[in-house]
């Protein structure tokens, strides 16, 4: 079967979502309304509330929320086969992403821009506020962790990469001082932006000296440096303290000038990437050699695991961190949050859809795909690597060359990831300073210094633990808990969306019953995870996940019991109740 038939089936599934049920979400259940006063209009500060082009932000959202996660959770999902992943992909986005990455942005945009977090103080009460606050902070202290993992191993890998990704930064800065002080238009110059970084990535890939090989200064593989590092292992730790260095700077400048105009350039980015894919995979016409279902995929249940190993694709709950947190602030319009938040679901979804594509008619035989992907473990490990591969494969149908598209690739998978990386910074900033203001550590609601506790602390948690991957495995080995804690907290969200919805007199169906699919799923799947997988009374423990992964599961069913209590005691929190 050519996998032509996957995007075509894939594409009218995402535009019936869009066009009907979107819209029925946005009159019926949200009910926006064009002439309310947005939170971007009401505390217009120049720095996080800032009005916005729907199509500048849509850009912003887009590329925060498209980060690594979308392509790595397919990529290995595909293990159990082709199938569970496209319907879980498909529907996930359409009855599920869709409906909750829209819903946070109403209701954060409907309670002056405030983040989930503080609306489970409104609509359950104190005590859920901090609890849900703590599981955020775990949960971007994580994405902060997998992102940076992935970043630096991606340079190492695609040196020729790195100087187009730097390259990047002035331009997206020169873009918005082009914009914000001279009101010129952002179209043009970043189009222009990205023309410049593809021809950086061109050259760099046939001229070796551009090409920024840190394993190569360090005396190649297998040469030992400082600390006793190896070359590879002392070029990871150089480029986490890069990016620690940068998430800093950007996540503490007004969005205008770093984060807005960067974000336009990789929603461009995005829509070339997906263009050149999908063209490539007309062109090419690429049969399907992974098989519908895995019967020899025995090691580990597709049920209910599928659910958490694809989360960004199909729902995320970073998601709605980014809509309550910073694109709520940026919204001109509230229709405009029906083009941002859902539309920007279904460009995730799209993402998630070629990565499956470009995997699984990568292989030339069925049997070359089992033996890569032998295991789940063995998936885990490769699916990144076969997605690039794969990718270049499909580009290369437009006339490009294997070496300069699996460069181009890495480009926008960084351009994802980093994007990612510094709005969760900026995210964890927030958080902390909330908690500063809940405990009275006043230091801690000072911009910079609850920036540096959000820097140096996912620094450690990359950088700390020894694994499989040796020194700084901590992203590779949260990837597990990372996938079922961003699901719980989609359920929570959810949760409160629904709370939302039931007191305003609203039917909240299309919430709660996601809610309820989701919530089983991941409890079921994290339980045994926690219970017979890390726990220390199991061979192969781990501590660190066990840890984690405890404290987020009793932090869950207490804020569960407290929506409960509050649900069922017909609490009215203190909400904005605008119609």
């Amino acid at each position: 079967m050519s996998g032509i038939w996957l995007a075509l089936v894939g594409g009218i599934v995402f535009f019936l979502g869009y066009k009907y049920y979107s819209k029925f979400i946005a009159e019926k259940i949200y009910r926006l309304d064009p002439n309310y006063k947005t939170p971007a209009h009401q505390y217009r500060d120049g720095v996080d509330f800032v009005p916005t082009n729907k199509f500048v932000l849509w850009g912003h959202h887009f590329t925060s929320v498209a980060g690594a996660a979308p392509i790595v959770g397919p990529a290995i999902a595909v293990y159990w086969g082709w199938l569970p992943a496209l319907v879980w992909v498909l529907l996930g986005t359409v009855f599920a992403a869709g409906v909750h990455d829209f819903g946070t942005l109403v209701l954060s945009v409907r309670n002056k821009g405030q983040s989930v977090g503080t609306l489970a103080s409104k609509l359950i009460g104190q005590r859920a506020k901090i609890l849900f606050l703590f599981i955020i902070l775990l949960l971007v202290l994580m994405v902060n962790a997998v992102f940076a993992w992935v970043i630096a191993n991606l340079f190492i890998s695609f040196p020729a990469s790195v100087l187009s990704v730097f390259i990047q930064i002035p331009l997206a800065v020169w873009i918005g001082y082009n914009v914000y002080k001279k009101k010129g238009n952002m179209l043009l110059p970043s189009i222009i932006a990205l023309a410049v970084m593809y021809l950086a990535a061109i050259i760099a890939t046939y001229v070796p000296a551009l090409q920024i090989d840190l394993v190569s200064y360090f005396g190649g593989e297998g040469a030992t440096t400082l600390f006793g590092l190896n070359a590879t292992s002392m070029a990871f730790l150089v480029w986490i303290i890069v990016l620690m260095v940068y998430v800093y700077i950007a996540s503490t400048l007004p969005v205008w000038k770093l984060l807005q105009p960067r974000d336009y350039i990789n929603s461009h980015q995005l829509v070339v990437g997906l263009g050149l894919l999908y063209l490539g995979l007309l062109f090419t016409n690429p049969e399907v050699t992974a098989p519908v279902t895995n019967p020899s995929a025995n090691d580990v249940s597709w049920f209910p695991l599928l659910f958490i190993t694809v989360a960004c694709g199909a729902i995320s709950g970073f998601h709605g961190l980014v809509s309550s947190g910073t694109s709520s602030k940026q919204l001109d319009k509230e229709t405009d949050a029906r083009f941002v938040g859902y539309l920007g679901s279904i460009g995730e979804g799209a993402l998630a859809l070629i990565a499956i594509i470009a995997v699984v008619t990568f292989f030339p035989t069925a049997g070359e795909f089992t033996a890569t992907y032998s295991s789940f473990t063995a998936s885990s490990g490769s699916g990144l690597n076969v997605f690039i591969q794969g990718a270049s494969q499909l580009a290369a149908g437009l006339g490009i060359p294997a070496t300069v598209a699996a460069t181009i690739v890495s480009v926008i998978v960084v351009s994802f990831a980093a994007t990612t990386l510094d709005s969760s910074v900026r995210l964890m900033r927030y958080i902390i300073s909330e908690l500063g203001a809940e405990y009275k550590v006043t230091p801690l609601t000072k911009m910079h210094v609850a920036t540096t506790v959000a820097v140096v602390s996912s620094a450690a948690l990359t950088l700390i633990p020894q694994g499989p991957k040796g020194f700084g495995s901590g992203g590779y080995l949260l990837w597990p808990l990372f996938g079922t804690s961003n699901q719980l907290l989609a359920g929570i969200s959810l949760l409160l969306i629904s709370i939302w919805l039931k007191r305003l007199g609203r039917n909240y169906l299309p919430t709660i019953i996601p809610m309820i699919f989701v919530m089983f799923m991941t409890l079921y799947a994290m339980i045994d995870q926690v219970f017979t997988q890390w726990a220390p009374w199991v061979e192969g423990s781990d501590w660190m996940l066990f840890t984690f992964g405890a404290i987020i599961l009793i932090f869950t069913f207490w804020i569960l019991l407290t929506a409960f209590s509050a649900i069922m005691s017909n609490k009215d929190g203190k909400i904005e109740k605008s119609a």
